[in-house]
C-alpha cells in the first residue's frame, strides 16, 4: 500500500506540473450587482422539488439521488447565447476524459433557469451534448423549470442569478456543483473549463467513501482542495512523506536484492 501511495503521489506530482485547467479566470466577468455564488457546503437541497424532463414527464429531484452515486448539478438555460454553452462544453470535455459513465458511477442533472423554455428545447440540447460526449450516458438528465422550482433550487445551492431586461438575457455565474448521493452540497468548481482530475476527485469525495479504495482515494491523500485556487492542489507535506516512503522502499528492495545475489555467489 505504501508503495502504491508513494508511486501515485509521485506520478500525480508530475501530472500536476503539466496539467492545470484554468478555473474562475475562464469565465466572462459577471456584471456588478450579482452575487455570484455563496457556497453552502454540507447543506441539503430539497429533493422534493419537481421539474419537467426532456420527455415531458414531471420528475422529482429525488429520482436522481439516493442511489449511492454523487451528482453533478449545473444550472444553465438552453437558449443562452454564449456562457451556458461554454459551461456545457467544458463539462462534456471533462467527463469525456473520466473513465466513468453517467448513470453508473455518477449522475448529471442539467436544469434550465429560464421558466419559458420547454422540454422540447431540453430534448434537442440533450441530443446535441450526448452526440458530443460520444458514448452512452443514461445518467445525464436535461430538465426544465416547473413552478419556479429552478429558482428555489438555485437559492438553496447558493447560486444567484437575475434576468437583465436590457440585454434580454439571464446573468449568472459560471460553475458546476457536486452533490452527495443524499443531496448535500459537496463542491463547487468554477469557470468554463474543469480539470478532469478535479471533477473526478470532487465526485470521489462526494461519494462519502461509498466507493472501494482506488487510486482516486489514494490520490486524495496527496491532494487537497484549495478554495483560493478553486481546484485540487498537491499537498506538499503528504507528497513528500509518500515520496520518502517510496524512496526507502526502493532502497530496501535494492539492498535486499544485492544481499540475495551476494549470498548466492558466496554459496
Amino acid at each position: 500500500m505504501l508503495l502504491l501511495l508513494g508511486a501515485s503521489c509521485v506520478l500525480a506530482a508530475g501530472e500536476d506540473s503539466r496539467v492545470g485547467a484554468p478555473q474562475a479566470g475562464d469565465a466572462p466577468a459577471i456584471p456588478a450587482g450579482v452575487a455570484a455564488i455563496d457556497e453552502h457546503l454540507g447543506l441539503p437541497v430539497d429533493l422534493g422539488l419537481t421539474f419537467t424532463a426532456e420527455d415531458g414527464r414531471e420528475v422529482a429531484l429525488r429520482e436522481f439521488f439516493n442511489q449511492g452515486r454523487p451528482v453533478i448539478l449545473n444550472l444553465v438555460y438552453y437558449t443562452c447565447p454564449n456562457l451556458c454553452d461554454l459551461i456545457l462544453n467544458g463539462e462534456t470535455a471533462s467527463m469525456h476524459e473520466i473513465p466513468w459513465t453517467p448513470g453508473k458511477e455518477f449522475e448529471v442533472v442539467t436544469i434550465s433557469i429560464d421558466p419559458k423554455e420547454t422540454n422540447e428545447i431540453a430534448g434537442k440540447k440533450k441530443e446535441t451534448y450526448l452526440n458530443a460526449f460520444g458514448r452512452p450516458a443514461p445518467g445525464w438528465h436535461f430538465l426544465t423549470d416547473r413552478g419556479g422550482h429552478a429558482k428555489v433550487l438555485a437559492e438553496q445551492a447558493g447560486y444567484h442569478y437575475r434576468y437583465d431586461e436590457r440585454q434580454q438575457q439571464f446573468v449568472h455565474p459560471a460553475a458546476i456543483m457536486i452533490l452527495t448521493p443524499e443531496g448535500k452540497m459537496a463542491r463547487y468548481l468554477y469557470g468554463v473549463r474543469y480539470s478532469p482530475r478535479d471533477v473526478r476527485f470532487a465526485l470521489t469525495e462526494a461519494s462519502e467513501g461509498r466507493m472501494t479504495l482506488s487510486v482516486d482515494k489514494v490520490l486524495l491523500w496527496c491532494y487537497h482542495y484549495d478554495p483560493l485556487a478553486n481546484k485540487y492542489v498537491l499537498f506538499a507535506s503528504n507528497a513528500m512523506r509518500a515520496g520518502g516512503a517510496l524512496t526507502v522502499l526502493i532502497m530496501a528492495l535494492f539492498l535486499g536484492r544485492m544481499v540475495h545475489v551476494e549470498r548466492r555467489r558466496t554459496a
